[in-house]
């Protein structure tokens, strides 16, 4: 389980608000003391211990985002309990998803011990006792979401921390990529953006959480529609290159009319096939500056990218950014 420290180097400007932290910045035989300290500053409060705390290594970037939290870090071999006196002390009353991409966690619940390998969700709940170890190496992404926000009733917490939800298909896979791609780079977001992402981040673990539960007429229109629109997106991104893309192809994959479809993009000012097209176009012009691909001809790549012949694809080519293709990647700057 990986849980978010509140110290570090701030870093703000006009972008989204920052925390870092890098063991390296600080001498060897204070760094896992540092970094207990730092956790000790969480939320949810845990206790902690390793066998590398002669030279602890771990590095941590924390995104606020308007009430919520994702966490990129790594670390090395680390055992965490959130015990009974700690949840009295301090409970959050948050939702903690731990998605390894290296390392394996093992959490014991209730004497149960389940492994959550790369690209699997651990679902924690800050309200009940936990013991988490990791044996290796550990790169992740986490996310905090207080349950307010979150469609749950009953036992539902409970029920979804018994299971091994996928980080790569469906909507954990849709929540799995709009994190990385969230953590991957946070310098192009403003801080008023944070209450955008928020909102996608809470949208996607409301519709993932409802599809595992069968309480999918719990989740409000917008959150339903939200989470359609981010589906219908990641589909195009995924099959932009497939010739025999259509909006009539995506409708039929999210099982829903063509119709639906374009209600769903006429809300947004645009269309599904101008999606399928700005994705095919933003494909081709970046495979136009890959250093890489200098000796790929253009109607190669415009094949590469779903274009029935080489004349559509300068025509539009042309159309969206000034210029025909051959002439972009002239006068672009090429790596190399």
């Amino acid at each position: 389980m990986f849980l978010p420290g509140r110290a570090g180097c701030l870093i703000a400007g006009g972008e989204v608000i920052e925390t870092v932290f890098r063991s390296k910045d600080v001498p060897p035989e204070d760094r896992f003391d540092r970094w207990r300290e730092l956790m000790r500053q969480c939320t949810a409060p845990l206790e902690l211990d390793s066998d590398y705390r002669d030279d602890f290594r771990a590095s941590q970037r924390l995104l606020d985002l308007d009430g919520i939290s994702v966490w990129p870090t790594k670390f090395q071999p680390v055992r965490f309990r959130r015990t009974a006196k700690l949840i009295r002390q301090s409970d959050p009353e948050q939702v903690n998803i731990s998605i390894p991409f290296e390392g394996t966690l093992y959490a014991v619940r209730d004497g149960h011990e389940v492994a959550y390998r790369p690209y699997s969700l651990c679902v924690v709940d800050s309200s009940r006792e936990i013991e988490v170890r990791t044996t290796d190496r550990q790169v992740g992404i986490g996310l905090d979401v207080p349950k307010a926000l979150l469609p749950l009733s009953g036992n539902g917490l409970a029920r979804l921390s018994r299971y091994q939800l996928s980080g790569r298909e469906g909507f954990g896979g849709l929540l799995t990529s709009f994190l990385g791609r969230l953590a991957e780079d946070s310098s192009s977001y403003r801080k008023q953006d944070g209450v955008r992402l928020a909102r996608i981040a809470v949208d996607l673990l409301s519709a993932l959480f409802a599809h595992h539960l069968g309480t999918e007429s719990d989740l409000s229109p917008d959150t339903r529609r939200q989470s359609l629109t981010l589906s219908v997106w990641d589909f195009v991104q995924r099959n932009a290159a497939d010739p025999d893309l259509t909006p009539r192809v995506v409708a039929v994959a999210h099982h829903i009319s063509v119709s639906h479809l374009h209600r769903l993009f006429r809300d947004q000012g645009t269309t599904a096939a101008a999606l399928i097209r700005h994705t095919r176009l933003e494909g081709a012009r970046r495979d136009l500056t890959d250093g890489s691909l200098r000796d790929m001809d253009v109607q190669n790549i415009a094949f590469r990218w779903g274009f029935a012949s080489h004349s559509t694809f300068t025509r539009a080519f042309r159309a969206a950014y000034g210029r025909p293709p051959r002439d972009y990647r002239r006068q672009g700057a090429l790596p190399g």
